[in-house]
């Protein structure tokens, strides 16, 4: 994992997006990804994959029940299409509310229920590849059984394309290991949690299906702090000071929190976070705290100190565009 990959973020569908594709290319990043958070996440790589030609672009990530497995097929399909094979499709769960309360969707074993999303996708994959004549998947979410040739879209030159999951909890990351192509890790994995715990599971998941866990491409997503003068950053700092403790006061991420031995800190931030207390919160956040759930460092020296922090653990890192130009050439 040495070779850490640099890749950074696309703006959703805009004139934005074209510029940002192709002034990551001529910079030297790796790869480029889209959220699916108030935008759609799929839109934004017909743009990035006719303006550039060697950057990868993939979605980090898209929601995964908001869509039939049939419609994520063919999007996934139609891009790697025109990108001639750049195109990376990475899927998560979101939250219950969300998924309830914000689409209107069902919100039931969202583990085995993603895990049948990621084996029906790739069963419908061959039926449009022609490596398997009839469409037949049968699972306790999904059920898949009609395929005329007018609804397939055909081969394509590059059929095999990378599946990578969002995860936190045990069972989505020994899945990742099982069955993913990648995992792609919430912002707010510490460098220590990534290692000492999400990696075990991960192992645990592809030792079970016979799998190296270097198969699995660990892509992260790390907090940053940064800017051209200490002002910026004593800003950029206490912003993230923020998110940490908004991250912090969900019980979902109390997990990372216990491996340093700050559990008791995720529950007052979760009591305050009920009140809506939020610049208590922040105050809750010491700097050795943002130290653990961030990379901090001026523009010039970002890349290097991402790299310092995860070369061991990842193999794709994402890094936000704001100065890019400053940190791609140093």
């Amino acid at each position: 994992m040495s070779d850490l990959n640099i890749d950074t973020l696309l703006p959703p569908l805009s004139e934005e997006t074209i510029d940002v594709a192709t002034e990551a290319e001529r910079l030297g990043f790796d790869g480029a990804w889209s959220m699916e958070n108030s935008n759609d996440g799929y839109l934004p790589h017909v743009l990035a994959a006719e303006h550039t030609t060697d950057l990868t672009v993939g979605t980090r990530i898209a929601l995964s029940f908001t869509r039939s497995p049939m419609v994520t097929a063919q999007l996934a399909w139609d891009l790697a299409r025109y990108s001639n094979g750049r195109f990376v499709l990475g899927l998560g769960t979101q939250v219950k509310g969300h998924n309830e309360r914000r689409f209107s969707v069902d919100w039931d074993a969202p583990g085995p229920r993603l895990r049948e999303t990621i084996e029906s996708i790739r069963h419908i994959w061959d039926i449009f590849q022609g490596e398997e004549d009839e469409l037949s998947y049968e699972g306790d979410h999904y059920s898949f059984s009609l395929m005329s040739e007018r609804f397939n879209p055909g081969p394509i030159a590059n059929p095999d394309i990378p599946v990578y999951i969002g995860g936190f909890n045990e069972y989505n990351l020994q899945l990742a290991g099982e069955l993913a192509d990648g995992l792609a890790i919430h912002p707010f994995g510490s460098q220590q949690y990534v290692t000492d715990v999400i990696m075990d599971y991960v192992e645990t998941g592809a030792v079970r299906s016979g799998r190296d866990p270097d198969e699995v491409s660990i892509l992260v997503s790390p907090l940053t702090i940064t800017g051209e003068t200490e002002a910026e950053r004593d800003e950029a700092r206490e912003r993230v000071r923020r998110r940490v403790a908004f991250y912090g006061s969900t019980r979902t991420y109390h997990d990372a929190l216990a491996v340093h031995g700050w559990k008791s800190i995720g529950d007052e931030l979760h009591e305050l976070s009920k009140e809506q207390r939020w610049d208590e919160m922040a105050e809750l956040i010491t700097d050795e705290m943002l130290a653990k759930f961030s990379v901090e460092a001026p523009p010039d020296e970002l890349v290097e100190a991402a790299t310092e922090m995860y070369s061991d653990v990842a193999d794709r890192v994402v890094l936000p565009f704001e100065f890019a130009e400053a940190y791609m050439q140093h």
